[in-house]
């Protein structure tokens, strides 16, 4: 696949699935969302119940549609960071917070080694991207994220659900999850909870055959 957006930053080395064609990347996702990824969007820091003044990360933040929308949530005195194994689409998000005079820690970056303090942040948002994961690779996350968040900090993963049994729904699913059908955002309250996260809620909301769930450490 060809790079069309140039930077000088090597990818992180990860198990998990590198993308990298970061000039693509939201076009594909506003289609694969019917048009409407920014309500997906501000879905996800809605119910991420971020506050002014918290300390947000975004893992796997892919070009910064997620980030962008936690820092405007943090406000001026609140602080926002997104990490991704992959350069390009570091480079996006970071001209698209130039763009918007946002201040936002941009780091190539994987899940598995957070480059943050212990107990630092406040909110961890994931969209899109748990699936990406092997299950082992999914419980390493999920514990670096856990030491990362100050106690009582939340985390808040938005991701597909399993497929329903009608032909958009299997279509659209395995469109988008790439690696088949295997994983559905049920299966993560039971690894959330072997990670000692509490608290733990699939919450009501949908988007499309989005589902999410909602953490406290």
């Amino acid at each position: 696949m060809p790079n069309h957006s140039h930077t000088n930053e090597l990818p992180a080395q990860t198990e998990g699935r590198l993308i990298r064609w970061a000039s693509y990347y939201d076009v594909l996702v506003n289609a694969l969302s019917l048009g409407q990824i920014h309500r997906l969007r501000e879905m996800t820091v809605t119910l991420a119940q971020i506050k002014p003044g918290d300390s947000v990360l975004d893992v796997g933040c892919g070009t910064g549609s997620v980030t962008i929308p936690d820092k405007i949530r943090a406000g001026q005195n609140g602080r926002a960071a997104g990490i991704d194994p992959a350069p390009e689409m570091i480079a996006v998000a970071r001209r698209k917070a130039a763009r918007k005079g946002l201040d936002i820690d941009f780091r190539v970056g994987v899940i598995e080694a957070l480059p943050f303090p212990d107990a630092s942040l406040d909110v961890v948002t994931s969209s899109l991207m748990i699936h990406h994961l092997p299950e082992n690779l999914q419980v390493r996350g999920l514990a670096e994220i856990y030491r990362v968040l100050k106690p009582g900090g939340r985390i808040l993963i938005a991701d597909f659900m399993r497929p329903n049994t009608s032909f958009l729904g299997q279509f659209l699913t395995a469109l988008s999850m790439h690696h088949g059908l295997k994983f559905g955002i049920e299966d993560l309250p039971k690894l959330l909870e072997d990670s000692q996260f509490s608290q733990i809620a699939v919450l009501k909301e949908r988007f499309l055959m989005i589902g999410f769930v909602r953490a406290i450490k």
